[in-house]
């Protein structure tokens, strides 16, 4: 026997049964079944509140919906596509069990509404999830950075050898990009924490109702200005999806790096044979798959964003049928950064560092160069000068196959008046590291202490409140 419809009053013949199978959204959007209980339970405390139902009315509804929730969580609970989305199948089955009581439920509220709250609930819910997920992230490149912390290594530009910096800088330079990501969730969640409910369909109610009492009970700040507006918003779904595109980003060009670093002409670092996967032909590889499918990753959540965006560009005002599709693109975006940050966060706590490896690396590309044109500098000559004689004296030590260090000071001399003996002190990546001195620098000192930031910063770290 086919499932009455909520909304068939006025229908004539039944839904093909195609036209529900396509039409049907609770085979994705059941997941949204905790926020639609939350709402509903808010909203028929309102309602009890403005004398649309009664205060025992409002019990059995709450009494209802809380069943409803445990046997969901128990794996009870059927999910009817026939009913055709989280909301109707939730109603149905409160109807079911409370009678006439659920029936005045949806009182003074739409599905589009309805569905616009559960989720901005969602949403908030998940700016908190991923928050934390960072965090966790951050505290192992930390503790890597503290453990390994006097390894010099290779800083690159354009993949080419640039100047000596320490692992540890290197590794909180992604600590300082995953601390952005938060600021941004943090920014995202201002801007959803409004509530839509009491925009009904599109234009409100006539009936006599307290929206920002419901908002009060479910924890937003304030609730949305615009009815039309409530129903048809979905920029919190974009800039969550944006949120999530840059930590991907951010993680694939982590993952990029180690990488180039697991390969054998490179091996700056050795993952742990739990996080990696072997050939089914060759028998001595071992590849870094996990790193692989998190930069691969990153490409279907960038799909994700640009799929809400050409979904919401051409809608009109206000509420439309196109607007299911963003549950798909959002839902599967942070699952797709939740897991990649989980495992991530793995890999890097299992993975040790070739120190030996990185300072013979440091040898190649001339990389205490730029020392050296400071070197320059600080005896008076301009710069640009300094950068010019710096470029010939590299230029020799290619033509006579040595380092910069190891060149006599007769054959400096040659080329600057300006050098002395004393240039032997800034020469060698030891002695750069040693005398940078600039703020943000990879100067061990200034490193150190802000690997003390982050430890005292991140243990004290908490998925947000979030108040604003």
């Amino acid at each position: 026997m086919k499932q009455k419809k909520p909304w068939g009053g006025r229908f004539t013949k039944q839904t093909a049964a195609s036209v529900e199978s396509f039409t049907e959204s609770v085979s994705f959007d059941w997941r949204l079944y905790e926020y639609d209980i939350e709402g509903s339970i808010a909203h028929a405390t309102m309602l009890a509140r403005c004398k649309l139902i009664t205060e025992k009315e409002k019990d059995a509804i709450v009494k209802g919906l809380s069943e409803i929730l445990k046997e969901i969580h128990a794996g009870k609970f059927e999910f009817k596509k026939s009913l055709e989305d989280i909301h109707m199948n939730i109603e149905s089955a409160l109807i079911e069990r409370i009678g006439e009581a659920g029936k005045k439920l949806h009182t003074a509220r739409s599905r589009n509404d309805q569905v616009a709250l559960d989720m901005r609930l969602w949403t908030r819910e998940q700016t908190r999830l991923m928050t934390g997920l960072l965090s966790v992230l951050q505290k192992e490149l930390v503790k890597k950075g503290k453990d390994h912390f006097g390894l010099i290594m290779p800083g690159f530009t354009h993949l080419q050898h640039a100047q000596p910096v320490l692992l540890s800088h290197y590794l909180l330079a992604y600590v300082e990009m995953l601390e952005r990501d938060k600021t941004r969730l943090h920014d995202c969640y201002v801007r959803l924490n409004k509530s839509p409910l009491g925009a009904c369909a599109l234009a409100g109610t006539t009936l006599l109702t307290d929206p920002l009492h419901t908002a009060k009970l479910l924890g937003f700040q304030g609730v949305c200005e615009n009815s039309m507006d409530a129903v048809s918003d979905r920029d919190f779904c974009i800039e969550y999806a944006f949120c999530l595109s840059t930590i991907a980003m951010h993680l694939s060009r982590l993952s990029e790096e180690w990488i180039i670093w697991c390969n054998d002409e490179v091996k700056f670092i050795e993952i742990s044979d739990a996080y990696c996967t072997g050939s089914s032909i060759m028998p001595q590889k071992k590849n870094p798959d996990v790193l692989e499918l998190i930069r691969g990753k990153c490409g279907r959540v960038f799909g994700h964003l640009m799929s809400l965006l050409t979904l919401l560009k051409g809608l009109p005002l206000s509420y439309n049928r196109d607007m299911q599709e963003d549950k798909v693109a959002v839902f599967d975006a942070a699952d797709t950064v939740q897991t990649s940050l989980s495992i991530l966060a793995e890999l890097v706590a299992n993975t040790n560092f070739n120190g030996e490896q990185m300072m013979q690396a440091c040898e190649n590309g001339f990389i205490d160069a730029t020392a050296l044109a400071e070197y320059l500098v600080k005896k008076g000559v301009p710069f640009r000068k300094a950068h010019e004689i710096v470029g010939n004296i590299v230029r020799e030590c290619i033509r006579v196959q040595c380092r910069l260090m190891d060149l006599k000071l007769e054959s400096f001399k040659a080329f600057s008046s300006a050098i002395e003996k004393d240039v032997y002190e800034v020469l060698g990546v030891e002695n750069c590291i040693k005398n940078y001195k600039s703020y943000g620098s990879t100067a061990p000192g200034l490193v150190k202490k802000r690997i003390a930031y982050w430890e005292k910063k991140l243990s004290s770290s908490s998925p947000r409140k979030n108040t604003d």
